[in-house]
């Protein structure tokens, strides 16, 4: 159970002809992966309820932050929202991914092989570990596709608007909505709770990318570079416009929900930096690993920051931050608000742009969503903790084509049927827990493996991946109760599945290995 695998192993598994990927990747089109999932899964979608929270008439410990349990020995109303001070949650955002890209830089640049963080931690802290984590990622990457493509629907609901295009919202919108679903006004189209219907354009638009990804990760990466430049010209024409009807009392008070709140709507909006961790997901498919995937990682965290605290400030300056909670998409539901107003006309074509730009870029992070998804199952599929199918290459294009429709229609169904709250909470201790397993990585190889070369090395020794380790942490107590039950939860089922099939399954068991033994003699 805590056998680890030969890093040399592991790159010489990885070349074998009958399972090896295409490298056809260079700096700049990793970057552009990393900018692809980091703008458009939060920066249009998520943000709202970072901003907003999650707010609740009465006190319940499910929904209350480990944080608030412990701090107030007792239970809050809801989860809250950081305001304003979504900018400050950011910027601590940055600061931890800053810490543990540096640990992602310095294991990929040693092990560029596909699965990121499981396969890093199946080198150094062993097969049970890595198995968790593997599982983790499984739940991370797919609650993070969820939730991307419930904004990716409300902002195809607002295209429909803009078109004035009437439809009946029970097929555009999820079954089940905890806050309901308001028109502008305030008035109730649905009350909170389930109701019938199915988010078609969720369902759809997983489906549509998941074939596109079967076909190639060239074909991929082109799409996905255009998409990241029309978004990012987005992001610039809202902050543009939008810092012309920024109100400074919306500013006021910049910090509504203390301290608590910063750090709830930091762990909230955490998962949507998952984009670095998708960057050494396809380090197997880089020129030149060792040199691009250190480069894409910190290209994606510097760009996405500093975008992200853009539409932050301009967001929360142009519109009460209160307005925001439960909005799937609060930068185009803001510009409405503003377009309706007389001096705020000329916005109308601007809220277009602003939303054809947010639907390419949920588009993009979907994309680098399910390659990610996909991979982690092709790596615990080849290192024989999955199926073997899983590992199965499609002899035309290469790619893992059962491992994508799989992860496809995991995706796609519970996104006609869940809302981006839920999705992004559980998406979030996903990434957060990974993270930490990278950074105690880093700490393991550089004590069993000094000697090793690495193409990248995080700087003043083991001081950074502690620091990455106890930030992380400090995230996690930001987040629901409820979420860590889940969370739990589903790190029980993967326990039973790894001791009841894939540890008899695994080459370090007795039987494999002595097949091993008789195929290599």
């Amino acid at each position: 159970m805590f056998a680890t695998k030969s890093i040399d192993k592991l790159i010489s598994e990885s070349e074998q002809p009958e399972r090896s990927l295409k490298k056809t990747l260079g700096p700049v089109s990793l970057t552009a992966l990393g900018i692809g999932a980091v703008i458009g899964s939060g920066i249009f979608t998520v943000i709202g309820t970072a901003i907003g929270g999650n707010p609740s008439k009465l006190a319940d410990w499910k929904a209350s932050p480990i944080i608030d349990l412990i701090l107030h020995h007792g239970s809050v109303a809801g989860r809250p929202g950081a305001g304003p001070a979504l900018a400050l949650s950011l910027i601590l955002v940055a600061i931890v991914c800053g810490l543990t890209g540096l640990c992602y830089a310095e294991l990929s640049s040693m092990i560029p092989i596909a699965g990121s963080a499981y396969t890093y931690t199946y080198a150094t802290l062993g097969e049970l570990i890595a198995w968790i984590i593997g599982w983790d990622l499984i739940l991370e990457y797919a609650f993070s596709n969820m939730s991307v493509s419930v904004g990716f629907a409300a902002h195809v609901v607002d295209l429909i608007d803009w078109l004035g295009i009437k439809m009946d919202p029970k097929w555009l919108s999820p079954a089940y909505l905890p806050l309901g679903l308001q028109d502008l006004a305030g008035h109730d189209i649905y009350k909170p709770g389930w109701h019938v219907g199915f988010n078609i354009p969720a369902f759809l638009i997983v489906l549509i990318l998941t074939v596109i990804l079967v076909r190639g990760i060239r074909e991929s990466a082109r799409t996905n570079n255009i998409m990241v430049l029309v978004k990012i010209f987005a992001i610039l024409l809202f902050i543009f416009f939008g810092l012309s009807f920024i109100h400074p009392g919306n500013y006021h008070p910049f910090v509504p929900n203390g301290f608590p709140g910063v750090l709830a709507g930091g762990s909230i909006i955490f998962f949507t930096y998952i984009g670095f961790d998708s960057v050494s997901t396809a380090s197997e498919e880089c020129r030149d690993p060792r040199r691009d995937v250190p480069i894409g990682i910190i290209a994606t965290l510097v760009i996405c920051t500093l975008l992200y605290v853009g539409v932050a400030a301009t967001l929360t300056g142009i519109v009460p931050w209160q307005s925001i909670a439960g909005d799937a998409a609060p930068v185009v539901t803001a510009l409405k608000r503003i377009s309706l107003t007389p001096e705020g006309h000329h916005l109308h074509w601007v809220r277009l742009a602003v939303l054809l730009g947010a639907i390419v870029g949920m588009i993009s992070s979907i994309l680098v969503f399910q390659l990610g998804q996909a991979r982690v199952w092709f790596a615990m599929s080849r290192d024989r903790l999955l199926p073997d199918v899983f590992s199965s290459l499609n002899p035309k294009y290469r790619t893992p084509a059962f491992s994508t429709w799989f992860a496809g229609i995991l995706v796609a169904i519970p996104s006609g049927l869940f809302d981006v709250g839920s999705f992004a909470e559980m998406s979030n201790i996903g990434t957060l827990f990974a993270f930490v397993l990278v950074s105690i990585g880093v700490i393991v190889l550089r004590r069993r493996q000094p000697e090793r070369h690495r193409g990248f090395r995080v700087p003043f020794g083991p001081v950074i991946p502690v620091l990455s380790t106890l930030c992380c942490v400090l995230l996690m107590a930001g987040l629901p109760a409820i979420t860590w039950v889940r969370f739990f939860v589903w790190l029980v089922i993967g326990l039973f599945v790894y001791f009841l099939y894939s540890r008899k399954r695994s080459e370090f068991a007795p039987k494999a290995q002595s097949i091993v033994t008789l195929q290599e003699k």
